[in-house]
């Protein structure tokens, strides 16, 4: 695989610190927009996916990242859509592994929903990943084939054996979903905990249009902490992953236990993240429609300056916060991209 000429990680390896004082050190990337599931919270059953000609190459994402690392990222996340389901991505995976090595970078790791994990979990784990998130909202078959619209649960969970009999730590990410998991929930938590899986609820975020509003899907967090106390006693955790969640730990399981919550509580205070998309578009926040084209000053020159330039104006423009709503009144989602697009 072919790199940026030079040593990227000597140049403009500035600390990206953004207006509001915060360090960013978490680079989530998409590497594709594709996904082989149509969760009915992420994506319209009939998506119309970007041309594969639009996509950064394996050569440019890798430069990319590269760059990043140079500017003091200490923790990479490879994301999609699905980002297994794009071809020859565990070359991407291994090459970028060298910052592990060289000690630059302190982990990659990546976000999936477990289908292909059964193919490639053994690989990733030679490729220094360490842990991985897998999205799975359900233990139910049919409920499962619902929410993914055609999904097979059974390939998940060969995902989630292959990867924890390669020695990654798995985390299950599960978004409560009003009338849909609620009920679930508690047996989710106890699955996982068994399994010695950390479990992670996220409340669904208002983006990209789909065919169900996202009212009749919205379950505050704060609603579902408050039913979990009754079977469960959760002690407050200082852990924190790199990421928004926020910990507890659950006496009756002895296993952590994930909030994130964009709508009930703003956690942007102390956000250090920023995503790439497939495209190489920069967005700063997840909730805003702030965007900076990477694309260009990356194809524009063999060297990282223009690059470098055009990530400090992005990190320079960096809000404060996101503004997420889920309102009846208002008929079109905060963010008009689809998370799939975004890097989830």
């Amino acid at each position: 695989m072919n790199v940026a000429v030079g040593n990227p990680l000597e140049a403009n390896s500035r600390a990206m610190v953004d207006p509001f004082g915060r360090t960013i050190t978490y680079l989530r990337v998409s590497v594709t927009d594709r996904c082989d599931l149509r969760c009915y919270y992420c994506m319209s059953e009939d998506m119309t996916f970007l041309p594969r000609a639009d996509l950064l190459s394996s050569d440019e994402l890798d430069r990319l990242c590269t760059t990043f690392v140079a500017r003091g990222v200490k923790k990479l996340r490879l994301t999609g859509g699905e980002p297994l389901v794009r071809r020859n991505v565990l070359s991407l995976v291994r090459s970028l592994s060298r910052h592990l090595v060289s000690g630059a970078l302190e982990e990659l790791t990546l976000t999936t929903n477990g289908t292909q994990l059964a193919k490639h979990a053994s690989e990733l784990a030679d490729c220094g990943v360490r842990r991985v998130n897998v999205s799975l909202d359900t233990l139910d078959p049919q409920r499962f084939k619902a929410i993914t619209r055609w999904g097979e649960i059974q390939k998940v969970i060969d995902g989630i054996r292959a990867a924890r009999t390669a020695g990654l730590a798995v985390k299950i990410n599960v978004v409560a979903l009003k009338n849909q998991n609620e009920d679930e929930l508690p047996s989710l938590i106890r699955w996982a905990h068994d399994q010695g899986m950390q479990l992670t609820l996220i409340e669904v975020m208002p983006m990209g249009v789909t065919e169900v509003s996202r009212v009749d899907q919205y379950l505050p967090l704060s609603l579902v902490r408050a039913r979990l106390s009754e079977q469960f006693s959760m002690t407050e955790t200082s852990e924190r992953t790199g990421g928004p969640a926020r910990y507890v730990t659950v006496a009756e399981t002895g296993g952590k236990l994930g909030f994130i919550t964009p709508m009930t509580h703003n956690f942007c205070e102390s956000c250090n993240r920023v995503r790439v998309t497939c495209t190489g578009i920069l967005h700063a926040c997840l909730g805003q429609e702030d965007a900076v084209d990477l694309r260009k000053p990356l194809r524009a020159s063999h060297d990282d300056e223009l690059l470098a330039a055009a990530i400090d104006r992005a990190v320079r423009l960096k809000p404060k916060g996101h503004d997420f709503i889920i309102d009846r009144r208002v008929g079109r989602p905060s963010v008009g991209r689809h998370m799939s697009v975004t890097g989830g």
